[in-house]
């Protein structure tokens, strides 16, 4: 899966927790086999993006890491407090 492909999986799986979608962003860097996505929410969402102890992250990065894996890439997701 191209690092489009998993920018737009991000992208998707975000925009269906938050309250404010417009406000969901996904930004993509890539080097080689591995994709570094930043994921950006509004101040409001953070919380249904992380979850309760961070399960919903969690489960956000394992989807990523076996659609990344599938193509032969590595994706790392870091999601960005907002200011």
């Amino acid at each position: 899966m191209k690092g489009e492909n998993l920018q737009s999986l991000v992208e998707f799986v975000a925009q269906s927790l938050v309250d404010v979608p417009d406000e969901v962003r996904v930004d993509r860097y890539q080097r080689g086999t591995i994709v570094n996505l930043e994921l950006n929410v509004s101040k409001g969402d953070m919380g249904r993006v992380i979850g309760k102890s961070g399960q919903v992250a969690n489960a956000i990065r394992t989807l990523l890491k076996v659609a990344a894996a599938r193509e032969g890439n590595r994706v790392n997701l870091e999601i960005i407090e907002p200011r």
